[in-house]
């Protein structure tokens, strides 16, 4: 136990149109987080977007600003379904620095923003997990919703605000 409040974030990206050339392909990523507060889990959810992206800059935004939200250093599990996030904090990003930032190829793709995720993980005791999407993991399910509302809205939260899960779990399963 490192003393540090333990945080669980789940987190998703969109992008919407990547099948289009040519044309604006709107993004969105949206996270839950949660930790246990008193004798219960408080959830909060953020979201964010960009006029025209891809999706692996979402997921590594989804990172990012669920990190940059936090008040202070975590014991942090992070969950996505994006394989590029998390061999890319798990397994790209240690060789790159070790290289300079650097790849066999020339430099990473998005690298600023792997520099920028790199910064947030490093105040914090960081733990990286896949899981399936689109696999009926219910709190993968929701940040993806958050995600997608994101992009086709083009809205932010404009920080942590109090989670819509419980109330969406329920309509769900009706």
């Amino acid at each position: 136990m490192s003393g540090k409040p333990e945080v669980v974030i789940h987190a998703d990206e969109s992008c919407l149109g990547n099948q289009f050339k040519g044309q604006a392909r709107p993004g969105g990523a949206g996270g839950l987080v949660e930790f246990w507060q008193g004798e219960a889990w408080a959830r909060r959810d953020y979201w964010i977007c960009e006029g025209s992206t891809t999706n692996n800059r979402m997921a590594i935004r989804s990172a990012i600003e669920g990190l940059r939200l936090l008040k202070r250093p975590c014991a942090l599990l992070f969950v996505s379904d994006s394989q590029y996030l998390v061999k890319g904090m798990t397994e790209w990003v240690p060789g790159w620095k070790a290289r300079g930032w650097k790849r066999k190829g020339g430099p990473p793709e998005n690298l600023e923003l792997w520099k920028a995720l790199d910064r947030e993980a490093a105040r914090h005791t960081l733990r990286w997990q896949w899981v399936r999407g689109h696999a009926g993991h219910p709190r993968n399910e929701y940040a993806n919703h958050l995600a997608t509302r994101a992009a086709k809205e083009q809205t932010h939260s404009g920080g942590l605000v109090e989670s819509g899960f419980v109330d969406w779990l329920e309509k769900e399963r009706e």
